[in-house]
């Protein structure tokens, strides 16, 4: 598995969308055909929608929503996790 501290990199507020695309295509991306990833959300009180984009919606698109099986998002307060929600089901509704 790997395992991916995001406050290390963001801060308290996750807002960068080039850190996220980064994260994205060079944590993520390469490992996941043979390994699960989680992304921990420590400490980061808030995200803009344009970061959880950046980060998980070009993964949604090329892999379909079943990507999520092997994405893990720990340690999300409230907020984020409607951020995460806001921008998973936007991907979904654009499958359809």
């Amino acid at each position: 598995m790997i395992y991916i501290k995001l406050f290390e990199r963001v801060g308290s507020f996750a807002e960068d969308k080039d850190i996220a695309r980064a994260i994205r295509t060079e944590e993520i991306l390469p490992y996941l055909e043979e390994k699960q990833v989680t992304l921990d959300f420590e400490n980061i009180e808030g995200a803009t929608q344009s970061f959880i984009h950046a980060l998980i919606s070009d993964l949604i698109r090329k892999k379909g929503i079943e990507v999520l099986d092997k994405i893990f998002f720990k340690n999300c307060n409230e907020t984020v996790k409607g951020i995460i929600g806001i921008v998973v089901e936007y991907m979904q509704d654009k499958e359809e």
